[in-house]
């Protein structure tokens, strides 16, 4: 048999030994990088224990910089693991007054660490449900009332009226837009903004821009919605030049310009983990985009008037709401859509609860809540956002229970309490994902706090936080702990009315937790 680790063959033989076959890549390009000598001299006992000496470290070198996608899913993954272990060995030590020094044997070790681990997979299968939707998390009973101290602090400013405001999935960074076209991305806990800079109309046309049809003579920057993606990569924004736009958040540029809507587009949102975009638009269609594909999907039919808001989560259930007095929910993979009639004149806005319940405000100062199995609310707080007669400047006391049109809510008489006036509008409805903390706002001069009875199925009154101007936007923070406002002095879709006392700008307010 010919030997096959002979000098006179060095590389078809380290192919073929197994010696060399479990070799790492490291040492392997080490090897062919160095000269001739020391390739020949490959089968000496000095190269075999060095090899032997630093084979450990190298393989943690080379694990470091060769890792891959799914190892680094893995070791992420087994990091939470243990950080979970240690709140779960932390709530054991609390509630049972475990003692580490004592001494025990090896099965009761084990029955502890069993039980840590039960615990563990008790934790994330809740988390795995809240994210899903399947259950709502009690947040409501958790917040604690506000004190005199806790107010709506001003964190960004914009030139004219806020029109919308978005957060990241992280609640880290935010987005707002406003009338002037200004859209700014700033940081929640400094406040510090940067501006998106529209690119020339050269430009937006090479993007796929068309040039404005009908009366318009020139592309309106005027901002009207925004939503950003789950995974932080994209903010879309629509106004009233009829376009669908798509930026760049990580480098703030403009990439795409989606032509097809006839009217301005008033709304838009991204299906949860997906780069599903829908909009909706004055022209009564509801559009879907995919972003990573720069390409449009299809259209949904239905309304009758404009679309004023749309909402969705991780189903292709897209939910809207329109001047036509009605609300209509869109199975895209059926091609189906329920619709629900409002009592109300005009609806404003509206968001998911669940995948089976939602909210919606409407412009004679009612909140809604519905569910899927009924056609109409299933119940309604009237005169959400009623204003006083007796003060002038919307600046409202702080008050335990919140009149709703009904003798038991207190003696408020009709004389006391207007909701006809367009300051009393639902202009903006919000809900903590998956829990049952819910905010909605007006021009009355405060944001309202309700909580969401899932057993009963009614709305409640929390709090109410002061704050003067058009509330035209309003979102959550994921964990509860802080509310977010765009604020302005005219509504968001109309110059019907005007606060001149209010500061156009971002609010945000802190809510404590018990």
């Amino acid at each position: 048999m010919k030997n096959k680790r002979r000098g006179s063959g060095p590389k078809k033989g380290k192919a073929e030994d197994p010696f060399f076959g479990n070799e790492s890549k490291r040492r392997r390009r080490r090897r062919k990088s160095s000269d001739a000598d020391f390739v020949e001299s490959s089968d000496s006992g000095d190269d075999f224990f060095e090899g032997e000496a630093g084979e450990e470290d190298e393989g943690e070198e080379e694990a470091a910089v060769e890792e891959t996608a799914d190892e680094k899913r893995k070791r992420l993954a087994i990091a939470h693991l243990e950080e979970l272990r240690k709140i779960a060995k932390r709530t054991e030590e609390q509630d049972d007054d475990y003692d580490d020094e004592r001494g025990g044997g090896e099965s009761e070790k084990e029955s502890e660490e069993g039980q840590r681990d039960s615990l563990v997979a008790q934790i994330l299968q809740q988390k795995q449900l809240e994210e899903s939707g399947r259950v709502r998390r009690s947040i409501a009973s958790r917040v604690q009332k506000p004190e005199a101290s806790d107010q709506f602090q001003a964190l960004v400013k914009h030139r004219q009226t806020v029109t919308a405001v978005a957060l990241s999935e992280d609640d880290l960074k935010g987005f707002s837009a406003s009338k002037d076209g200004t859209i700014l991305h700033w940081d929640v806990e400094s406040g510090r903004g940067e501006k998106y800079r529209w690119p020339s109309d050269e430009v937006i046309r090479s993007h796929g821009a068309k040039d404005p049809q009908g009366r318009a003579s020139k592309h309106s920057k005027l901002v009207l919605s925004l939503a950003v993606s789950s995974d932080g990569r994209y903010l879309a924004s629509g106004g009233s030049d009829r376009h669908v736009h798509l930026w760049d958040t990580r480098t703030r540029e403009h990439i795409q310009a989606f032509p097809g809507h006839r009217g301005p587009v008033s709304c838009l949102v991204f299906r949860q983990g997906t780069s599903e975009l829908f909009s909706g638009s004055y022209d009564r269609t509801v559009k879907m985009w995919n972003a990573e594909d720069r390409a449009y999907m299809s259209s949904l039919f239905g309304h009758q008037s404009e679309v004023l808001a749309i909402d969705c989560l991780r189903k292709e259930r897209v939910l809207t709401v329109g001047r036509d007095r009605s609300m209509q929910l869109f199975k895209v993979p059926e091609e189906s859509r329920l619709v629900f009639r409002a009592p109300a004149s005009s609806l404003e806005c509206c968001c998911f609860i669940n995948n089976d319940e939602f909210l919606s405000g409407s412009d004679d100062g009612s909140v809604e809540l519905w569910s899927v199995l009924r056609k109409k609310p299933a119940f309604i707080v009237k005169n959400a956002h009623a204003l006083v007669a007796a003060n002038k400047k919307f600046e409202q006391r702080d008050r335990e229970t919140i009149p709703n049109g009904h003798l038991e809510n207190g003696d408020h008489t009709s004389e006391s309490f207007d909701s006809s006036s367009v300051y009393s509008w639902v202009s903006s409805v919000t809900v903590c994902r998956s829990s049952d903390l819910a905010a909605s706002g007006a021009g009355n001069g405060s944001v309202r706090l309700w909580a969401v009875g899932s057993e009963t199925k009614d709305i409640r009154p929390l709090y109410n936080l002061p704050l003067v101007g058009f509330v035209n936007s309003l979102a959550f923070a994921k964990s509860g702990e802080f509310l977010v406002a765009g604020v302005g002095q005219e509504p968001r879709l109309g110059r019907w009315g005007r606060i001149t006392a209010a500061h156009n700008g971002v609010a945000v307010h802190p809510l404590k937790l018990s």
